[in-house]
């Protein structure tokens, strides 16, 4: 058997450090995708495999999706939330499978709110 390189090790404990950082809830970032039959019909499964399309091609260990119900606003879809830790959740609305790579490109990996697809930054509260 090869002996093992610094370069292999750093990409084992680049791999293992993933790994427990998404397990533990440590993750940099969360964008859930609202999968209702209305955010499906509208075509929120393209959304889907265009985002996860894009973490893969890039590699991206620090981000998780999720997917929920409807958000009560059928008429938007299909839209998805990203909530990128210590900052305020966005709502983007009326995606594509362009627009989502944009906001991949933009708003999770730069930082900038891709605004002309926005519809709110900000969470909702009960008091």
């Amino acid at each position: 058997m090869p002996r093992l390189t610094i370069d292999d090790l750093k990409k084992i404990k680049e791999q293992y450090k993933s790994t427990i950082t998404l397990r533990e809830g440590g993750y940099r970032a969360k964008v859930t995708v609202h999968m209702g039959t209305c955010g499906i019909a509208a075509g929120a499964r393209k959304v889907m495999e265009a985002l996860l399309d894009e973490i893969t091609k890039n590699g991206v260990k620090d981000v998780i999706v999720t997917t929920s119900g409807c958000a009560g606003l059928c008429s938007k879809e299909p839209m998805a939330t990203v909530e990128i830790i210590h900052e305020a959740p966005v709502k983007y609305v009326e995606l594509s499978d362009e627009k989502i790579r944009k906001i991949f490109k933009e708003h999770l990996m730069n930082g900038h709110v891709v605004e002309d697809c926005a519809l709110v930054m900000g969470s909702e509260t009960a008091y």
